[in-house]
Order: structure tokens, then C-alpha cells, then sequence
């Protein structure tokens, strides 16, 4: 389902389901005139995140600390299908408490939700956080999943989306702090009895993701392939870049500049390969063009659909030395390898979205109507397609800069 129909389902049907849901929740707390409270200790939370693969590795810090902190609840999430195999891969929930939904088509969306809705229900989940940015097709799910407690992100007196009152621990989303650090807040607020919830006492940042632990299989794998398929790269240091700009292509940063960072890499002595899914060849095929037609060093290769799975695109980034990416999920993957990464922004802000990783570096150029993909508007920038936020960035920076990364060694894993 094209993100433009989720956004049409999540307004013009999430709306009136929100405020009827909260009229329902209203009445059954006049009745009962017994406000939820979170006096005891949670059995069994589930984490709402859907949505994003990248917000995964942004919200590992919470899963730990919610198992530290409740160490004999079951912790549950709830995800879209595609996005399983990186939480999976990052070992912070046990698979049996995954659920999982699809989004696919309208019809596989409904029959999934109703089924994940029903595992939650028999699990018996009394407190269920919320992680989505006023989505509120993930507010009614905390409300469906039977939870007493339910922890989200709220506008107050702020103008944003509306999501119902039935969020009974209203955490106020803050523009201005890293997306880790609010996801930690929405967990923090299962007990908080501040107004509002996020009335907290300052914790330290949040800490880097630990390094995925691969089969041991994995790397051998991926190197021997590369080395079969693409023989004349032997010896070389391999530069990833994903100019790709995934369901948003605005935050995408020109295939002309990547062009020219890639025959600067090129005329180095390294091996550049472009990496994507497969609906990014026709890109990647316009990018080896570019880069042939002006280099005479050699063109750049092709691995836009090479890897068949995110633990082998994992093996590929334990391979290569550097990745050049656009502001997406390739960069929030590398935080849990010790590749070096160099990641483009624009249209969003590190300042809220850069990897917790000390080996990842952001451009961001600052521009007066950056960031302009927030909360606030469902990620539907206002831009007319020109985005010099990225336009500007030099390749010639970016080019100095993977050169400085590609002569400092690769960092150690964080402490898990």
C-alpha cells in the first residue's frame, strides 16, 4: 500500500474512528470511575512501532531499558511484516513475541491487524507504547490491544495531528530532541505521575547499538561471491553508496553529485558499488553511466538487489569500509556494523534522526526550510521538488571526508 492511500486511510478514516474510540473510552471510565493506573507492575508491554526499519536501531536503548526496568514482563512488538528481520537480527525481543502485520494491500492490512490484535488480547497486555509520530491507525491499535495503560505521543496545546483522547499517558512529542531520547521518555512514562508525563528528570544520552553477531557463515559468503562475481575489485577498499531516496525521494541527494564523489573514489584506487533494492537499478544503471562516461579509471559496479536479505546487507557493510547514503535505513543498519558511514541530510535533521553510531558522520547544510518532513505534517514536505537543502552540499566535502574515514581504521563494537 503506496504511502499517499496510508495517508489518506490514516486521516479521513483514522479520524473518525479516534474520536468515537475516545467517547467509548470516555464512558467507560465515568462508569467504572476508576482512572487506569500503573500501580502495578506490567505482565506484558507491547511496543507500537510499524512504520520504520531505521527507527528500530534508533529505539534499541528503549527495549533494553524497558527489560532492565520491568526484567519479569513479557515485552511484545508490533511491526509491519518487511520490517522483522532487522528487530530479529538485533536480539532485544524474543520472536515469539513478534506481531507482525501487512501492508501490502488494504485487504492483507485488515485480515493482519485483526490477527495481531487477538494475539496481543490473549497475551494479556496491560501496558502498550505507542511509537509512531501521530499515526493514528497506531493509537487505536493500543487501544484494540486491550492495554489499561496506554502510552503515546500527544499534540497538548501544541497543533498537530488528533489522535483521540484514549492516549492515557500522553508523552508531548518535542522537535527538538533525538528521537532515542523520546523514545525513552514514552517508556519512562508507564509510571511517570507528572503533567505532563515527560516531566522527568534528565537521563544520559543514549547509548550507541551493540554490533549484530552474524552467523559466522555470513561474511565468508559475501566475500566470496564479490570475489567470484567482480574479480577486479581484489585488493581495492569498498565504497558503498545508496543514492536512493526509498518511498520519499525528496530526501535523496543528487545523482550528479554522487557521480562525481564516486569518480573522486574511483580515481583513488577504491572499488564503488551502488547498493539498493531492486526497484533502484534504473537509478543505479543512470549513476554507473554517469560515472563511466566521465572516469577513466572504471566505471563503478552494480549490486542493487545482490544482497537477499538485511543480514546480508549486514555481511556486505562487516566487508566494505565506507557507505555514502541519503537520510533512510542503510544508515541505521551500519550503526550496528563498524563500517564508517557518511549519511546525507536534508529534508530531515540529525539533530533528530543521525545514527547513535561514533563512526557515522551527517551533512546537514541548515537551509532556512529545513527540516520540512516532521511530525507535524505526515512526513508531506511542502517543497516543490528543488531541495537545495541537498543541492549544496559539495561532493567535494564529502569526498574529503570519506577520504579521511577511509585512512582512520574501523571503530570496535559498542558494549552491549
Amino acid at each position: 500500500m503506496n504511502i499517499n492511500l496510508q495517508r489518506w486511510v490514516d486521516r479521513w478514516v483514522g479520524i473518525p474512528l479516534c474520536a468515537a474510540v475516545s467517547v467509548v473510552d470516555a464512558v467507560a471510565r465515568r462508569v467504572s470511575k476508576q482512572p487506569s493506573r500503573a500501580d502495578d507492575t506490567p505482565k506484558a508491554i507491547v511496543i507500537i512501532l510499524l512504520s520504520e526499519m531505521g527507527s528500530l536501531v534508533l529505539a534499541h536503548d528503549m527495549f533494553t531499558r524497558l527489560k532492565t526496568r520491568y526484567p519479569h514482563a513479557e515485552v511484545h512488538a508490533l511491526l509491519f511484516s518487511k520490517n522483522r528481520e532487522i528487530l530479529d537480527l538485533m536480539q532485544v525481543i524474543d520472536p515469539a513475541y513478534v506481531h507482525t502485520v501487512d501492508d501490502k494491500s488494504l485487504g492483507g492490512l485488515i485480515s493482519s491487524l485483526w490477527k495481531a490484535i487477538g494475539e496481543l488480547r490473549r497475551a494479556g497486555v496491560d501496558v502498550a507504547i505507542d511509537c509512531e509520530l501521530f499515526s493514528r491507525i497506531s493509537s487505536l491499535l493500543s487501544y484494540a490491544s486491550g492495554a489499561a495503560v496506554r502510552v503515546g505521543f500527544h499534540r497538548h496545546t501544541q497543533e498537530g495531528l488528533y489522535r483521540g483522547s484514549h492516549i492515557n499517558r500522553p508523552v508531548p512529542y518535542n522537535p527538538y530532541r533525538h528521537i532515542s531520547a523520546q523514545f525513552l521518555t514514552l517508556a519512562r512514562a508507564i509510571d511517570s505521575t507528572t503533567t505532563p508525563k515527560s516531566k522527568l528528570p534528565v537521563m544520559l544520552s543514549s547509548k550507541p547499538p551493540p554490533h549484530v553477531q552474524l552467523n559466522a557463515s555470513f561474511k565468508p559468503a559475501i566475500e566470496a561471491r564479490l570475489a567470484l562475481d567482480f574479480p577486479a575489485i581484489a585488493g581495492k577498499p569498498l565504497v558503498l553508496v545508496y543514492p536512493g531516496g526509498g518511498i520519499l525521494p525528496i530526501r535523496a541527494w543528487p545523482l550528479a553529485s554522487y557521480a562525481e564523489l564516486c569518480r573522486g573514489l574511483v580515481a583513488d584506487g577504491c572499488a564503488v558499488a551502488v547498493i539498493g533494492l531492486r526497484d533502484d537499478q534504473l537509478l543505479a544503471q543512470e549513476l554507473v553511466a554517469q560515472v563511466s562516461a566521465g572516469s577513466p579509471f572504471g566505471a563503478v559496479l552494480d549490486l542493487t538487489g545482490y544482497t537477499r536479505s538485511i543480514a546480508e546487507l549486514l555481511a556486505l557493510f562487516q566487508v566494505a569500509r565506507l557507505l555514502v547514503t541519503n537520510d533512510g535505513g542503510p544508515g541505521q543498519f551500519a550503526a550496528l556494523t563498524p563500517i564508517w558511514t557518511l549519511m546525507l541530510f536534508g529534508p530531515e535533521t540529525p539533530s533528530l534522526y543521525a545514527p547513535l553510531a561514533p563512526n557515522c558522520y551527517s551533512f546537514y547544510s541548515n537551509w532556512p526550510c529545513s527540516p520540512c518532513l516532521t511530525a507535524y505534517n505526515h512526513r508531506s514536505s511542502y517543497c516543490d521538488g528543488d531541495n537545495q537543502c541537498l543541492k549544496v552540499i559539495e561532493p567535494a566535502a564529502v569526498l574529503a571526508k570519506a577520504r579521511d574515514c577511509l585512512a582512520t581504521p574501523t571503530l570496535a563494537a559498542a558494549p552491549a
